[in-house]
């Protein structure tokens, strides 16, 4: 049976239990039972999701994200992380899951766009022109790595209010299957398996509080 790690933000939490569900039966499918956050935060703390989950070595494919963290702008002075450290810091997280994970086909998912009129706050806010920019970074920083690009910033740009749980994230069941079918079929493709169905109506979701997810 294949072996899957999903790696991710808030946006992750709210698909994975939705990509499990769909690969049972062809793939075990592990993450995190926490936000992974900043870009940084997942270089921290790799190693210690794989020891604590007891995550095998032997892991077929690593789908992974970071950047809306990055972004957030406090204060109007700009995004929390710097353009150049986050491109670093998305080549040095791709080198380490190859090290952790040396079977692993590594994915990386675009962060993905906001309803930036849900951010009545200036003092907390996400810009997609920001998303835009810090996304064409992390693609420059993984040419040449093997790295396949899975683009759910393009599938959420302009997506419907029936898919939007609030400016941020997609827990609606519509906006579960819209990102949960596009991170399925970029693993299946991987991975050279069957796209399988998901009844969504049926779909219970991972019990995350919203301390947890955080925004």
């Amino acid at each position: 049976m294949k072996k899957v790690v999903l790696i991710g933000d808030s946006i992750r939490m709210g698909y994975d239990k939705y990509v499990k569900d769909a690969l049972e039966g062809s793939c075990e499918v592990y993450y995190p039972s926490e936000n992974c956050r900043f870009a940084e935060y997942v270089l921290r703390y790799l190693y210690d999701w794989k020891k604590n989950g007891e995550w095998p070595n032997d892991i077929d494919l690593v789908h992974w994200n970071a950047g809306l963290w990055d972004v957030v702008d406090m204060d109007m002075e700009g995004p929390l992380t710097s353009i150049d450290y986050y491109a670093e810091a998305v080549a040095r997280i791709t080198r380490r899951i190859h090290r952790v994970f040396p079977t692993a086909k590594v994915v990386f998912a675009t962060s993905t766009a906001v309803r930036e009129e849900g951010y009545p706050n200036p003092n907390f806010r996400r810009l997609n022109s920001d998303i835009e920019r810090f996304n064409d970074a992390a693609k420059k920083a993984l040419l040449g790595s093997g790295t396949v690009i899975n683009d759910l910033y393009s599938v959420t740009r302009d997506i419907p209010d029936e898919c939007c749980s609030d400016m941020t994230h997609f827990n609606t069941p519509e906006g579960r299957a819209l990102l949960g079918n596009k991170v399925l079929s970029v693993i299946c493709d991987e991975l050279g398996i069957e796209l399988p169905d998901v009844a969504k109506k049926k779909f219970i979701p991972e019990n995350y509080t919203e301390e947890n997810i955080g925004v």
